[in-house]
C-alpha cells in the first residue's frame, strides 16, 4: 500500500510533503503569468484593431478634411485667418454694399489677405457659389458676442445664406454659425465658457467629433475645457469645408486670377 495511505489510515499524515506543495505553488505562478499574457494579448489586438480603424477614417476624408496633408497648391498667404464669412452668391458688389466699405478698390488674392491682417477687410472674388470676407475688423464673439449676433442678422437679411468661422489656435476660442434670411440656423460660440449655443447640432459637427458645451458649462477654465477648445478651434476649417469652404486649401485656380476688393470697414459692422 502507499506509504501517504498507509500514514493517513494510522492518523498520522499532516499534509502533502514539501515537494507537492511546491508544484501547487509553481501552477498558480504558470497559471497567473497565463493570464498576464492574455491580458497582455487582448491590449494587442484592441491596439492593432483600433489603429486599422483610424486608417480607414483616415482615408475616407477628402483632401479638404487632412489639413495635415500638403495640398496641390497652397500659397504662404492662406494662412488660417482668425475669423471669415463665407456669402452664398457671386456678386461681391453685393458684399461690399451690405459691409458699406470705404476706399474700396480691386486688389489680388495676396495684397487682400495681407490687408485683412491689419485693419481692412478683403471680399474675395467668387469661389464655388460663394464669396469669402477676410479680416480682423469682423466681430470677435469673445469680445461681444451680442455685436456678433446683430452684425450677422444684418448681414444674413441683406444677403441672403450667410456663414461665419472664428478659431484663436492659441486661446483656443471658436465659433461657428449659419444664417438664412436674418434668422440664426444653428451657432455656437466658445471663449472660456459656452457664449452662444442656439439651433440643432449639425451632421458635420457630429461626424467631426466638435465638442459643444451648454450654457453654464466648461466656465471653470481647467486643463480639460483648455484641450477641448483647442480640439474644436483646430477643426474649424474642416467644419468650414463641409458648410461651405475652406479658405485655407483654395488653389491657383482661384487665387492666382481674379481680383478681388478690399476697403475699410464701416466704424461699427
Amino acid at each position: 500500500m502507499n506509504r501517504f495511505l498507509q500514514l493517513a489510515l494510522l492518523g498520522n499524515f499532516d499534509g502533502p510533503p514539501a515537494a507537492v506543495q511546491s508544484v501547487d505553488v509553481a501552477a498558480l505562478v504558470l497559471l497567473g503569468l497565463l493570464l498576464f499574457v492574455f491580458l497582455i494579448s487582448v491590449v494587442f489586438i484592441w491596439m492593432v484593431s483600433y489603429h486599422a480603424r483610424r486608417q480607414r477614417w483616415l482615408a475616407e476624408l477628402r483632401p479638404a478634411e487632412r489639413p495635415w496633408e500638403e495640398a496641390r497648391f497652397r500659397p504662404a498667404f492662406l494662412e488660417p485667418p482668425d475669423r471669415w464669412l463665407a456669402v452664398q452668391t457671386t456678386n461681391p458688389h453685393a458684399v461690399r454694399t451690405a459691409l458699406r466699405l470705404h476706399n474700396a478698390a480691386p486688389c489680388s488674392w495676396e495684397n487682400g489677405v495681407q490687408e485683412a491682417r491689419e485693419s481692412r477687410l478683403f471680399i474675395s472674388p467668387p469661389v464655388d457659389g460663394w464669396v469669402l470676407v477676410l479680416g480682423a475688423r469682423l466681430p470677435d464673439p469673445a469680445e461681444d458676442v451680442d455685436a456678433c449676433f446683430r452684425f450677422l442678422c444684418a448681414m444674413s437679411r441683406k444677403l441672403g445664406h450667410v456663414q461665419f468661422f472664428s478659431a484663436s489656435r492659441v486661446l483656443g476660442h471658436h465659433a461657428w454659425a449659419r444664417l438664412e434670411a436674418g434668422r440664426v440656423l444653428r451657432a455656437y460660440a466658445w471663449a472660456g465658457q459656452t457664449l452662444w449655443h442656439q439651433g440643432p447640432k449639425t451632421a458635420a459637427e457630429v461626424s467631426l467629433g466638435l465638442r459643444c458645451a451648454d450654457y453654464g458649462e466648461g466656465a471653470g477654465g481647467n486643463y480639460l475645457e483648455h484641450e477641448a477648445g483647442a480640439w474644436n478651434a483646430e477643426r474649424v476649417p474642416l467644419l468650414a469645408a463641409r458648410w461651405s469652404l475652406d479658405p485655407t486649401m483654395l488653389d491657383e485656380r482661384f487665387t492666382r486670377s481674379d481680383f478681388g476688393i478690399a476697403g475699410d470697414s464701416a466704424a461699427e459692422l
